[in-house]
């Protein structure tokens, strides 16, 4: 590949050479406002309300882990208390509300692939027979939110079963 040269051209003599402009000094940060502490009356309503944003999925369907999201998001910054209650409501309410769903499917999946093979003939009374269990998955999740709640509500800690220790530890960096 040949060299490309850069032609010579004149230089005009009546256009004015530029001049860089003075760089301006910026001003100086402004420090952030460290967020303010809420009250312990405060920290507990915020909490319970997280726990019970599992009422809301009875009325949508999903809203409550995005209620319980968007308690997190508002304030994690303001309240570790707030935010462990929060996060962990929202993990739990994905874990049982959606997971029971996702189980019911495919199990109905695998036993209508199997069908194709008689195999999956003989399990559809099984599935029958377990689908209902699984349906009661949201029914657990929403009274285990409610007992969550009242013990909040009470100045208790509140942990969910498996949930809250990951999410203790997610919250730490543990």
């Amino acid at each position: 590949m040949p060299a490309i040269k850069k032609a010579n051209l004149p230089v005009d003599p009546t256009l004015p050479t530029p001049v860089p402009e003075p760089l301006v000094p910026l001003a100086p940060p402004v420090p952030a406002i460290p967020p303010q502490a809420m009250a312990p009356g405060d920290e507990r309503t915020w909490s319970t309300l997280a726990h019970l944003s599992t009422l809301l999925n009875l009325v949508t369907g999903f809203g409550g882990p995005i209620a319980a999201l968007i308690i997190y998001i508002v304030y994690k910054d303001r309240s570790r208390f707030v935010a462990y209650h929060a996060l962990q409501a929202m993990v739990f309410q994905l874990i049982w509300w959606f997971g029971g769903g996702v189980l019911i499917g495919l199990m109905w999946a695998v036993v209508g692939a199997l069908s194709a093979i008689l195999v999956g003939i003989v399990l559809i009374p099984v599935a029958a027979c377990i689908t209902p269990i699984l349906a009661l998955m949201p029914v657990g999740a929403l009274i285990y939110g409610i007992v969550g709640a009242v013990q909040v509500s009470q100045g208790q800690d509140f942990k969910y079963w498996l949930a809250g220790d990951w999410v203790r530890g997610t919250l730490t960096g543990v």
